[in-house]
């Protein structure tokens, strides 16, 4: 063999290096040459895709890795170790690919330091069958030779040599003209000379092509936030492209025979990665029972359980068939393994998803409860999951609970041990926009010229910079006229696709037999936690060797669901089996029929409201359908679907064959499912032959849809169907195979979509809480999921230190307690940690012993300024007394925490705590005005919640314009005018470089969304800020924000926009409010008193509430509570129930 590069660097050594993989092996084939390696940065994640790339090339791959050496050992943190010397290490036997994984793990797990080390100690133990190349100038010899200790560098490359063995250590030699190689390459050759140890050429190849070394050199500025014209920075100089062999031998024509033995190392070279093996690990079956047999085993006892016993003969066939299938292409362990798992899961009451993609098409996975849609109600399809006619490996994705997702990953860890399962990797790539912007900023362009362009290109995931410049006409003409944006358009387009980080998969674990790193390299996890590790080797690496590969999904709604079932519980008593509903609830049909979806899993966007108003789904099959619809494509179908539905639309069908298919969907194809039954009932297709159609028909490549339309239209009129028909049903068909949904996953989550519909219908509080809870994070959630509560005859609590819990709470059955945790800058071990005293020792009962009883640790200037804003201490003290005494609380807090610290011998130590800490002393406080006591309340809880700025201007709101909870269907295209607040305004430019805003406009009857464009945002833009009082007019619009359908929720096309002035004698003034009171019985329990108090709370306002403790034959006593109330015919009512239960009692 003549030349190979032994030292090439693909962009898996993260921005160091550019060319996949697949580019280094195109770039050998194009230079005629017959092998090549790759040798990445302590690191092997492009191994597989290499080796795939030059096996399909007929070029020999060999695998390498630039590995550092430390000084002392790899556990070594010393700075000496910052600096490891470096080594090429080439695999040439299997052995030597086994323990090159080893030594690369080695480096990741145990000597992760400035660069993944390795050391002697690991050398010793795995260098069998591996090639060592001493490395660059920054190798061990190298470094002793550049320091003029020949004597020492002679030592080192025979101690190597002695190590790897006589023909497996190489002196490295590189030429690419630099200053420091006139003294280091001499000395090689003189080395090499008296010790026999022979010279090996490379060119530590960076780039394909010398074209591509000024985009390396900005790809080196992006990794050192550099700029390319800074002087002092890491650059490499000279030519690190992949160059040719004359080139080469060039370079090295005084030692031929340092580019000879490239060749020979090559040909020695023969590792060979095992592909397509079946390495799913064994299941431990009961004695005497293969896997097959157990499998078998339980698939009967679930199949009774779900149908009863004994199963029909039509059941038995198909489960038959089915195991059939599965033993023929060797998965029952599979199956075993994933029902073990959720089985666990379900045991622990850890909340599992109903099933997720074609796996619920099977009865074998719904008789081992991995999913729970029966198939044959539901008229799915098991070759869409397991095709015997094309052998794939099954894929069942699980959804669980996304707060309990890693205790069932963790049952996997510990049952198929720590080394045989980890996380799996996945890497993020330069995308176009960040190409663009990364380019121009270390040329040194300006931000607003380098936006400009990064703005042009469409913000559709995955867009290229090709089609970009194809579909984008302004692209061009921006290239065309301004020379900086085509220079960073072209350099962009080389950086561009270049892999830039690793990450941790959200989802992905791998499970195998034995050590994954026989099969593997491995890393700590991308995400930093110490105990967890990751493979090297990305998902389709991991599938083709033959790796078994499961989705651990965290579903949100699952968490949800499992909460509401707890608050359930807690609140009424009722232990709620919410997986098993029958699907036949009128309450849940009403509730999406009405479009009171927020929250509803897949059912909550604006365009889907709108649709499900209209269609009004009675049964489960129609929300299967939306689901399926509601996408790009489809969803032009859907108001064929409703008006059928709905009786307004004749249905139709082009054959009667076709008629029992898509009866259920009323004539529109929806599903994969329904092309594979056309093809089956009108064309004799098997369902392998019909999933390859399906298949076919979605890659919309020409050649394979023509053959598959002669089929089609062949086997129909061999089965005496009209052609004419055959080539309609063909053209009716061929766009819904394109576009059609996977029925089996549609099903799973309508599931879901129901469970959460029924949940909300029956116990809106308990449900609604849990929502929030879960949002309690995402401000802007809050606020749509409070305004929705209200719209269900919720009432929302205030937050409150002797009330609220960490999460929301229901109080009674129509109120929702705010909770602490979603109070913004207070965290939930502050939370937790008030909540937790509270429960141990009972409510608080002053601001004092709120400081002495709560851990110091989570009081600070910080967690005590958002309890106050947020008005939790309005039961001990008035939210302006407190904020005016910040400091001292403060300075209280401090004397406590000095006082708990003081050494044993200090004048603190012997104090009696109890008598001789002093009590807090809080200044008197002017009141607050009120909407600087609201500022505060939105700025800690993220919105207005115990009043609106505006609430006592309603009058004036309802005559300044239009009422926006009076807005309809009707004002579509309608001219109106809104006044209200400006909130959560955000202005952004457009491809054109122009401003334009998307706000909101509030005023107490409710909040709108506005557009200004462009053409009218010069006439707006003075006006536009935040929590300015403002007049918008403009046209009402119902459009969905892809403009694809219709909105249930109407958006302002904003024109004009003007500051609205309030008058002054409508002005909030400050008046002295009558107290309301309240009489109750002297005898008035503590529970009672507590249930009062839930009361009074659920009608905040400004109103002092008054107690009048009543006795027989004497004066009733006056009690002032700290709470306040807003008189309403409500609050009268609930009062009027608490006393004719207290009446009742006596």
């Amino acid at each position: 063999m003549s030349f190979v590069h032994l030292h090439v660097h693909s962009h898996f050594s993260l921005l160091d290096a550019l060319g996949s993989p697949y580019t280094l092996v195109n770039r050998a084939k194009e230079l005629g040459m017959k092998a090549i390696s790759i040798t990445d940065n302590g690191v092997m994640y492009g191994a597989v895709d290499f080796y795939q790339a030059a096996i399909g090339s007929s070029i020999k791959p060999i695998i390498g890795a630039e590995m550092y050496i430390a000084h002392r050992s790899r556990f070594d943190r010393a700075d000496l170790e910052k600096n490891p010397h470096q080594l090429v290490l080439l695999a040439y036997s299997d052995t030597g690919y086994h323990n090159l994984m080893t030594l690369v793990t080695k480096g990741q797990l145990e000597g992760l330091f400035e660069k993944p080390m390795i050391d002697w100690e690991l050398l010793n133990e795995f260098h069998e069958g591996l090639i060592a190349l001493s490395g660059d100038h920054t190798s061990e010899v190298s470094k002793a030779l550049l320091a003029n200790n020949y004597k020492e560098a002679k030592r080192i490359a025979q101690k190597y040599e002695e190590l790897f063995g006589k023909d497996n250590y190489y002196l490295e030699i590189i030429r690419h003209g630099l200053e420091i190689e006139n003294g280091l390459n001499p000395q090689l050759i003189t080395l090499s000379k008296e010790t026999g140890i022979p010279l090996v050429a490379t060119n530590n190849s960076r780039y394909p092509t010398l074209n591509d070394r000024d985009a390396h050199d900005a790809l080196i500025c992006v990794k050192n936030q550099k700029l390319v014209s800074d002087q002092n920075r890491p650059k490499y100089e000279g030519d690190h492209s992949i160059l040719g062999e004359e080139q080469m031998r060039q370079l090295f024509k005084d030692i031929p025979e340092a580019c000879d033995i490239t060749g020979e190392i090559a040909n020695r070279c023969n590792v060979k990665i095992p592909l397509g093996q079946n390495l799913i690990p064994a299941f431990q079956c009961p004695p005497g029972l293969t896997a097959a047999e157990y499998l078998r085993e339980l698939c009967i006892e679930g199949c009774k359980k779900r149908y009863g016993d004994p199963l029909s003969e039509k059941i038995r066939r198909q489960l038959d068939y089915e195991l059939g299938v599965i033993n023929k292409t060797g998965f029952p362990t599979y199956f075993l393994i994933v029902w073990d798992f959720i089985n666990w899961a379900k045991n622990q009451g850890i909340a599992v998803g109903p099933g997720r993609g074609s796996a619920a098409g099977a009865i074998v996975t719904y008789s081992l409860a991995i999913t729970d849609i029966d198939p044959l109600e539901y008229d799915l399809v098991f070759e869409r999951f397991l095709n015997p006619e094309r052998v794939s490996p099954p894929d069942i994705d699980i959804d669980f609970a996304d707060d309990s997702r890693e205790q069932v990953i963790n049952y996997v860890v510990e049952k198929y041990n720590r080394e045989s399962v980890a996380q799996i990797i996945t890497f993020g790539t330069m995308g176009a926009k960040a190409a663009i912007r990364d380019v121009g900023r270390v040329l040194g362009f300006g931000y607003k010229d380098v936006d400009t362009l990064a703005k042009l290109i469409p913000s559709k995931p995955g867009t290229k910079l090709k089609d970009a410049l194809e579909k984008e006409p302004l692209i061009k003409e921006s290239l065309e006229k301004n020379p900086a944006h085509k220079q960073i358009w072209e350099m962009a387009s080389k950086l561009e696709g270049v892999v830039r980080h690793a990450s941790t998969h959200a989802s992905a674990v791998v499970i195998a037999g034995e050590p994954l790193v026989n099969h593997t390299p491995l890393q700590k996890n991308t995400a930093g936690k110490d105990e967890g590790v990751v493979t090297q080797y990305s998902m389709k690496p991991l599938e083709v060797l033959g790796l078994l590969k499961m989705d651990f999904l965290g579903l949100r709604n699952l968490t949800v669901l499992a909460n509401t079932a707890k608050l359930i519980k807690l609140n009424y008593d009722i232990d709620l089996d919410w997986q098993n509903l029958a699907t036949d609830d009128k309450k849940s049909y009403q509730l999406l029929s009405e479009g009171k979806t927020t929250g509803v899993f897949q059912l909550e966007s604006e365009g889907m409201k709108h649709y499900l108003k209209e269609l009004k789904p009675s049964n489960f099959e129609d929300i299967i359908a939306m689901i399926s619809l509601y996408r790009p494509g489809p969803l032009e179908a859907i108001p064929d679907f409703i008006a059928a539905k709905n009786g307004l639309k004749e249905v139709t069908y082009l054959d009667p064959e076709l008629e029992p298919i898509l009866k259920k969907t009323y004539g529109v194809i929806v599903y994969q499912e329904q092309v594979l039954e056309i093809a089956r009932q009108f064309c004799g297709f098997s369902y392998g032959e019909a999933d390859i159609l399906r298949r076919a028909v979605g890659k919309k490549i020409m050649e394979l849809l023509l053959e598959q339309k002669n089929k089609f239209i062949e086997k129909a009129v061999a089965r005496e169907k009209s052609k004419e028909v055959a080539e309609k049903i063909w053209d009716f068909i061929e766009p819904f195979a394109r576009y059609g949904f996977n029925k089996s996953h549609a099903a799973c989550y309508a599931m879901i979509a129901y469970q959460t519909a029924y949940l909300k219908s029956h116990f809106p509080a308990a449900f609604m809480a849990a929502l929030m809870t879960s949002d309690r994070g995402d401000t802007d959630r809050i606020v749509i999921e409070i305004e929705e509560s209200k719209a269900l005859g919720l009432t929302i609590l205030p937050p409150s230190i002797n009330d609220s819990d960490v999460d929301f709470t229901v109080v009674g059955r129509d109120a929702i307690r705010f909770g602490l945790g979603a109070i913004k800058n207070l965290g939930d071990s502050t939370s937790q940690a008030i909540v937790d005293e509270r429960k141990k020792n009972g409510p608080f009962r002053s601001l004092n012993e709120f400081f002495n009883r709560v851990s110091l640790e989570f009081l600070n200037r910080k967690s005590l300024e958002a309890l106050s804003k947020a008005n939790v201490f309005q039961e001990l003290v008035s939210v302006s007394t407190i904020m005016q005494n910040i400091d001292t609380c403060i300075q209280y807090i401090s004397t406590l925490k000095k006082l708990r610290e003081a050494p044993v011998d200090s004048l603190f130590a012997d104090m009696d705590e109890a008598n001789q800490i002093p009590q807090i002393k809080l200044k008197e406080a002017e009141q607050l005005p009120i909407r600087q006591i609201l500022d505060y309340e939105k700025e800690a809880l993220g919105l207005y919640l115990s009043a609106h700025p505006l609430g006592h201007l309603k009058d004036f709101f309802a005559k300044t314009g239009t009422r926006i909870d009076k807005i309809t269907l009707q004002h579509e295209g309608k001219k109106v005018k809104i006044a209200g607040m400006i909130v959560n305004m955000k202005r952004i430019l457009t491809k054109t470089n122009q401003a334009m805003s998307f706000l909101e406009v509030e005023n107490p009857f409710g909040r709108i969304e506005g557009v200004i464009f462009p053409k009218a945002m010069e006439a707006c833009q003075e006006y536009c800020i935040e929590d300015t009082i403002i007049t918008a007019s403009g046209k009402i619009s119902f459009r969905d924000r892809r403009g694809t359908g219709q909105s249930s929720t109407p958006k302002l096309l904003i024109d004009t926009l003007m500051p609205l002035e309030i008058p002054s004698s409508l002005e909030e003034k400050k008046e002295i409010q009558k107290p309301y009171i309240v009489e109750i019985p002297a005898t008035t329990s503590d529970k009672e008193l507590i249930q009062l108090k839930e009361i009074l709370t659920r009608f905040p306002g400004k109103s002092p509430v008054q107690l009048e403790l009543t006795k027989p034959l004497h004066k009733s006593t006056t009690i002032h509570v700290t709470y306040k109330v807003e008189p309403s015919d409500q609050l009268e009512k609930a009062l009027q129930a608490f006393h004719e239960a207290l009446t009742k009692k006596t």
